[in-house]
């Protein structure tokens, strides 16, 4: 190899970081240690490295939790678990962390650089960050300024349609109130008229029942013709401004 490539060995256990390194040193490769997951984050964040090995026993983050971050910063970095304790669960959870492959203790010399090898052609087919980009510091996440329009858009929506549903409520309110007091100008009287009739009338009940029905049939009729329209109106008013105000912001349920 032309350019020395440098591996990120994590092991709290540092024999194996001395047989890692009595492996690849002389194969071109540079063998850097970590005794531990936190430890490793901070040297990839400060350093960059072409493959990492890491172990999955160990204290703090285990193996796996060290590649999942390893991967949500550096996507284009090669990570090879290490272990020999190794489940179908674990290594199911280190293809779903997007590890390289899992070596099985006790390793041999051959599976050491055979793994390095694997690893660093995995590397270039995986598309690094450009050239003016820290390849080493992790990518701040992008932020979304909130667009002017598209925050205060359902609140205009919602005065456009308060606006124009106005004059139908003055409409009604003007209609329907003073038909509602001449209603329980006139019902008032009669409900309490009727009512002391009632308690005196004895064998007239059904028959003085029957004419305060007469009587108030004109009125319910008025009623009903008068608000009905009004009450689909606003009905559908309603529903036309919700349908606008949801439209207008597609992320609400209600």
């Amino acid at each position: 190899m032309n350019t020395l490539r440098k591996i990120l060995i994590v092991d709290d256990d540092p024999v194996v970081g001395k047989s890692f390194d009595r492996v690849l040193s002389g194969r071109g490769y540079v063998v850097v240690t970590a005794s531990d997951g936190a430890e490793a984050l901070r040297k990839i964040a400060s350093e960059e490295y072409d493959a990492v090995f890491t172990d999955i026993r160990m204290p703090g983050m285990d193996g796996i939790a060290v590649a999942e971050e390893i991967k949500s910063r550096q996507p284009w970095l090669p990570v090879v678990i290490v272990s020999g304790y190794a489940t179908a669960e674990n290594e199911a959870r280190a293809k779903a962390a997007g590890v390289s492959t899992v070596l099985h203790k006790p390793l041999s010399p051959e599976m050491i650089e055979n793994g390095a090898r694997d690893a660093l052609l995995q590397r270039e087919t995986v598309a690094a960050p450009a050239a003016d980009d820290s390849p080493t510091a992790e990518a701040p996440a992008a932020i979304v300024e909130p667009q002017p329009e598209a925050a205060t858009r359902p609140g205009v929506l919602k005065t456009i349609a308060l606006i124009a549903g106005a004059p139908l409520l003055g409409l009604a309110y003007v209609v329907v109130l003073p038909l509602a007091g001449l209603v329980a100008l006139v019902a008032l009287p009669l409900w309490y008229g009727g009512k002391a009739l009632w308690n005196r009338a004895g064998p007239m009940k059904t028959w003085l029942r029957n004419v305060a029905m007469l009587l108030a049939a004109p009125f319910l009729g008025l009623a009903y013709i008068v608000a009905l329209p009004f009450v689909g109106v606003g009905m559908l008013a309603w529903t036309g401004m919700k349908a606008v105000v949801k439209r207008g912001h597609p992320g609400t349920n209600s």
